[in-house]
């Protein structure tokens, strides 16, 4: 097989995507990143220690969950839930950040300033930080704040400062140029804990890294249940680190179909969906080259969607290489669809996913009925539901 798809090359890029296109002042950053990065991946003490937090701290592995009563209800294909929902913090988020947390007090870099949208990575930048005795910022739209106020507490709680931002639209995309110009003023100081397979290289390598523990998992996990791999693995992607920590290492078993989920919000109507990869064209946006929501100007557009995670304009550069050679299919969920695969699951597993995940399992079920029921389907369900529970009960004119 060739390794085409055992990216990036040195420069950080997977095909025409990637790259670092950052101001002057932070390429020695991300050059003493990348090299710090580099020693950790080739250290057996580094490994052993993130390792180790995976399962103490975090409560790695999760369970590959067979959802007998969701794919009997389905009619079709065997549905597997991966459910990184059970981690502390209740998200994915979590692999990342101790991975990343351990790396910045390898550099010596106590100061960590971090994005969010839906607030997971935020509280579980966090949580990290006040278990390693780190400083954390964390940059956050300001209708992320108000959408997510169970989150911003919990940040606060942990003894993060919380940093609300106004600009733009207010979401995601906001939050990481807030953080990106923190960065660029105090550089020296400051470790910038990215949250997704997003901005300059080395991030989408590293988060993919960190991340990818959850497809080994997966493949050891099948392998031993069903002495086979999946037919199929679905996954929601905003800026895509769950789709890709999951994806990863099956690349090169071509037999195993990945589907990625983005957000098709209210429509596919310009400024009403989140659908970088299915409705978008290649630009920069913050630091690396990849699908974005773009005017004929270039002007980035704004995006909705009920999954605050999934608000975002642009998308990993791997996912675009991904889509180009053809390696995975990206659809889009709209929020009225997205709110059926949360109720769904709810109802027939008793499991309550975040919206994001909801996108996933939405997909899944419309596409179970159509396989037989020897294939197998594994969703990742990426975190869980409790931090929307206010949205959820507001879109269906509940009163809480």
């Amino acid at each position: 097989m060739d390794n085409k798809l055992e990216l990036p090359d040195e420069q950080g890029h997977f095909g025409l995507y990637g790259g670092k296109f950052v101001p002057e002042t932070l390429m020695p950053a991300l050059s003493e990143l990348e090299s710090a990065y580099a020693q950790a991946c080739a250290d057996p003490t580094f490994q052993r220690q993130f390792h180790a937090l995976c399962c103490d701290y975090a409560g790695r592995p999760t369970p590959l969950y067979h959802a007998q009563k969701l794919s009997g209800k389905m009619g079709g294909a065997q549905i597997l839930l991966k459910r990184e929902d059970l981690l502390h913090t209740g998200a994915h988020k979590i692999n990342n950040t101790l991975g990343q947390g351990l790396l910045a007090l390898r550099m010596d870099k106590r100061r960590i300033i971090a994005e969010t949208g839906a607030g997971q990575h935020g509280v579980a930048a966090a949580t990290v930080c006040a278990m390693l005795g780190l400083e954390c910022v964390v940059y956050m739209g300001e209708e992320d704040v108000q959408r997510q106020s169970l989150n911003v507490f919990r940040m606060k709680l942990l003894g993060a400062e919380v940093r609300p931002v106004p600009t733009g639209s207010r979401t995601l995309k906001d939050a990481i140029n807030e953080a990106i110009r923190d960065w660029v003023t105090n550089v020296r100081t400051t470790y910038y804990l990215m949250g997704s397979v997003v901005g300059p290289h080395p991030y989408p390598m590293m988060v993919r890294d960190f991340q990818s523990i959850i497809g080994r998992e997966t493949k050891e996990q099948i392998m031993g249940a069903h002495g086979r791999l999946p037919d199929y693995i679905i996954a929601c992607v905003g800026g895509g680190s769950n789709a890709i920590g999951i994806f990863h290492p099956f690349v090169n078993d071509l037999s195993v179909k990945f589907i990625g989920v983005e957000a098709a919000g209210r429509g596919m109507s310009k400024g009403n969906h989140a659908a970088t990869l299915v409705a978008g064209r290649p630009g920069v946006l913050h630091g690396a080259k990849s699908y974005l929501l773009q005017d004929k100007h270039g002007q980035v557009s704004d995006t909705k969607s009920i999954a605050p995670g999934l608000d975002y304009p642009g998308v990993g550069p791997e996912h675009s290489y991904y889509k180009d050679i053809g390696r995975a299919i990206y659809v889009a969920v709209t929020d009225k669809e997205a709110l059926e695969g949360f109720r769904l699951l709810a109802t027939t597993e008793g499991i309550i996913p975040a919206l994001e995940s909801a996108h996933a399992i939405y997909y899944a079920s419309r596409i179970a009925p159509e396989l037989g029921k020897d294939k197998l389907l594994v969703v990742n369900i990426s975190g869980r539901g409790d931090k929307d529970i206010p949205i959820v009960a507001e879109a269906l004119g509940v009163s809480l």
